[in-house]
């Protein structure tokens, strides 16, 4: 395919964002788009196998679609993605798959492995030049598109399934599936790194390979997870020094660098050393994509949240935390609501009807709306990765937005953290415990951080954001946090130890249990303060 003129690409795109601003201006609760989405999607899958025998009917209003078709984990999905492997037709969606994507599976640590359809792949297309698209409506201009757009994603080799023969089926990271199906203009225009380095899997290799090509590009978007964009950011620095950190920012090399895309993680506690990497000119522009589907993108200032992209070809549910059980999920179906039926300020597990046939399933991700006139919310965690132990229901970002806190007020710098519970036995048998902080930070810096510092800081920080760990704390029946500073590259051995170590996968920030905790005790030399004397480990 012949790739028209760059002009002509820019001039569509300015006609596509002056659209695009047009209608984020007006206020659209997308409840329209999401009853359309539902219809579309039911009647595709009352044509299959796994549809018919949960119920689903063409035409069905969603009152009945929810009272018959159960919600579900992965789990669930596994024998009828198996038959999808083997080659059978109309399982989960019409026709037949002959591309999965594996993803690392940061709750349980064990990968999944999800059908991408034709239809799945078309809706991540729309999704992300959508997701574009508010970007330009959002700065006023389409300059992005004038240059090259460099993806920090996984590797485009693929593995074929070996269950699929005689058949041709393949396997690999969802990031390069989506760049070997990009429209070849688009791939001519805008992608880099170039289709040879994208297939390499060495992750070191692959950062070094990719700054020595894209030195001399004009480079006008930077899109990857925030913790593996700084290691690149470093290695072209580097390679413009021949070999030496340079203090030049990627600004100063890449001089139309306009546009840092990131999403998965939140950047927080990254952001003072990726302004300092990237420029501070470098605009943020925040997305939420998941290998399922896309489901937000930035709209607007990032604190109301990101705008749901309510037209994309997903069906939305919300399932409330106060009765979500992931052992019990499919007993709650009429507890869910759709969009329409959200409130501002609830915390809910997310549940998606996707055009891969994954119906009513429970992605294991949890969200926050900020408004609902115009559907924006926030990424609060996974459900999976909560502390629970002691009944205080901490979440994922509570233990973010404390750590960043106590940071800021000292001038540090976060590489990579963990929390996780400690178990104790008080002399008169009664369950006590608290909660263990894993720290790494940059060094050097100003002001040395120690154990004795950071627990009281990190305990009041959480207290004061979560009332059921505050009610523990005055209780007693919670003791105060211990911390344990990790020395540098602890986190990263364990990344490769699980198989990690990719540019994509993200550190579990919190668990009910000790799983990654012991692990990182077995790789670790550390600073701690000692432990209350009561603190007896279990197990």
């Amino acid at each position: 395919m012949i790739a028209p003129p760059r002009g002509l690409v820019n001039f569509a795109a300015g006609l596509l964002s002056a659209r695009t601003a047009r209608r984020l201006r007006r206020v659209d609760p997308g409840h329209a788009a999401q009853r359309s989405a539902l219809a579309d999607l039911t009647a595709r899958m009352a044509m299959t196998s796994a549809g018919r025998a949960a119920g689903v009917e063409a035409g069905m209003p969603y009152e009945t679609f929810r009272a018959r078709v159960a919600p579900r984990a992965y789990g669930a999905f596994v024998p009828y993605i198996e038959r999808m492997k083997r080659g059978e037709p109309d399982v989960l969606w019409p026709g037949r798959c002959a591309l999965f994507a594996v993803s690392s599976g940061t709750t349980s640590g064990r990968a999944k492995c999800l059908p991408v359809t034709e239809a799945l792949l078309a809706h991540f297309r729309k999704a992300a030049v959508e997701s574009l698209l508010y970007y330009t409506a959002r700065v006023g201009h389409t300059g992005v598109f004038l240059g090259r757009h460099l993806f920090l994603g996984g590797s485009t080799l693929l593995s074929p399934i070996e269950e699929a023969k005689p058949r041709v089926a393949y396997a690999g990271d969802l990031s390069g599936i989506a760049m070997l199906n990009l429209p070849g203009w688009a791939e001519k225009l805008f992608h880099e790194p170039g289709p040879e380095i994208a297939r390499m899997s060495d992750w070191p290799a692959k950062l070094q390979a990719i700054a020595e090509r894209t030195l001399r590009c004009d480079i006008t978007l930077l899109a990857g997870v925030p913790s593996w964009v700084l290691p690149l950011a470093d290695a072209v620095r580097a390679r413009a020094v021949r070999g030496k950190a340079s203090a030049l920012h990627l600004k100063a090399l890449w001089p139309n660098l306009e546009c840092f895309v990131h999403g998965g993680v939140p950047v927080a506690p990254f952001a003072n050393e990726l302004r300092a990497a990237l420029g501070t000119e470098v605009n943020f522009h925040e997305v939420y994509p998941a290998s399922e589907g896309f489901i937000a993108a930035q709209d607007a200032d990032t604190i109301g949240g990101l705008r749901l992209m309510t037209a994309a070809g997903l069906f939305f549910e919300f399932l409330p935390m106060t009765v979500f059980d992931e052992g019990n999920a499919t007993n709650l179906g009429p507890s869910a609501v759709p969009l329409e039926g959200v409130r501002a300020g609830v915390n809910y597990a997310l549940l998606l009807t996707t055009p891969a046939g994954l119906c009513r399933y429970v992605i294991g991700d949890v969200v926050r709306f900020k408004s609902t006139d115009v559907p924006r919310l926030i990424y609060v965690g996974r459900t999976g990765l909560q502390l629970t132990a002691f009944g205080e229901h901490v979440i994922e970002q509570e233990v973010t937005d404390a750590l960043l806190a106590v940071c800021q007020r000292h001038g540090w710098t976060i590489v990579n953290f963990h929390v996780a519970p400690v178990f104790a036995n008080t002399l008169t048998g009664q369950m006590r415990g608290c909660h263990e902080w894993w720290i790494e930070l940059k060094v050097p810096t100003t002001e040395t951080p120690t154990a004795n510092l950071m627990c009281p800081e990190l305990d009041a920080e959480i207290r004061r954001r979560n009332h059921d760990y505050e009610a523990k704390r005055a209780g007693r029946s919670l003791e105060p946090p211990t911390v344990r500073l990790v020395m540098p590259g602890v986190f990263e051995q364990w990344m490769k130890q699980q198989g990690r170590w990719d540019g994509q996968s993200k550190m579990p920030r919190c668990r009910s249990d000790r799983l990654v905790a012991d692990q990182l005790a077995e790789l670790s030399r550390f600073y701690v303060e000692k432990p209350p004397s009561h603190v007896v480990r279990r197990g």
